[in-house]
């Protein structure tokens, strides 16, 4: 009793490990040492990671979300996964139609044949999972109400199965891939698409890397670094109103969220 706990990615040398010691990685099992668990700094905000938040996206660097522009408290009544989708619904009807996400997509920088792409394989895969009743919606349609249904294989997991955001798997991302630095890079990208895989779920490695590399092409950061804050906001959907803002006014899609 009394003890406080440490952390360790290493093994004890075969002497018995005290019981506040957690080992997060044996030599024995090298992937386990490459890709670290997450663990908080003792002087850091954000409490209790691995509880999934309903309605925050919040990071170590932001453990209270997005606050600008009043982004959290207006959004309170989302899940943060209907926040991600928030941009796509343009009439706010709560109901996204393939007109919407190539009118999306084009806002945030996308060709006209890019948006039409991303369009066809958003509905084609995410209307029927989200559809009101049995059958099937003859125009595509995305209803938010049901985006949790979305959730597919070979992901974060940074979604969970309800929607919620859970800041630990969040975190490492960075710590597993990219060293505990606050950018990724396309090979880090590369290798947490690999690493996420799930054994034979063609359709989950398909959905993460159609969303990665369309968040790659959106930020499309000059020094290829896609800085982490940059990747929470896309989480929450923040970025998407701070990109096509930018652009409608003829300057640097490059967001800017810090």
């Amino acid at each position: 009793m009394g003890h406080t706990e440490r952390y360790t990615n290493g093994e004890t040398n075969g002497n018995a490990i005290p019981d506040h010691v957690i080992v997060q990685g044996i030599r024995f099992e090298p992937v386990t040492q490459q890709r670290k668990a997450y663990v908080p700094s003792k002087d850091s905000k954000l409490l209790h990671p691995g509880t999934a938040r309903v309605n925050l996206a919040p990071s170590a660097e932001s453990p209270y979300g997005t606050t600008k522009n009043g982004w959290a408290e207006k959004h309170a009544h989302q899940t943060v996964l209907q926040q991600h989708c928030d941009f796509f619904d343009q009439d706010r009807d709560g109901v996204i139609w393939p007109s919407d996400t190539f009118i999306g997509f084009h806002r945030v920088g996308f060709g006209i044949f890019l948006s039409v792409i991303a369009a066809f394989i958003i509905h084609i895969n995410f209307s029927y999972p989200t559809a009101i009743g049995w059958l099937p919606d003859p125009m595509f349609r995305i209803n938010l109400k049901n985006m949790h249904r979305t959730i597919h294989g070979g992901d974060t997991r940074t979604y969970d199965n309800e929607g919620r955001y859970v800041p630990q798997k969040f975190e490492e991302i960075f710590t597993k891939y990219a060293d505990g630095r606050d950018y990724l890079t396309f090979t880090d990208m590369v290798n947490m698409l690999k690493g996420q895989r799930n054994v034979s779920d063609p359709i989950g490695w398909g959905g993460a890397i159609f969303e990665w590399g369309a968040t790659y092409l959106m930020l499309w950061p000059a020094d290829g670094r896609m800085m982490k804050e940059d990747i929470r906001a896309i989480f929450d959907g923040s970025i998407f109103y701070v990109i096509a803002e930018r652009r409608a006014k003829g300057l640097k899609a490059t967001p800017t969220t810090q």
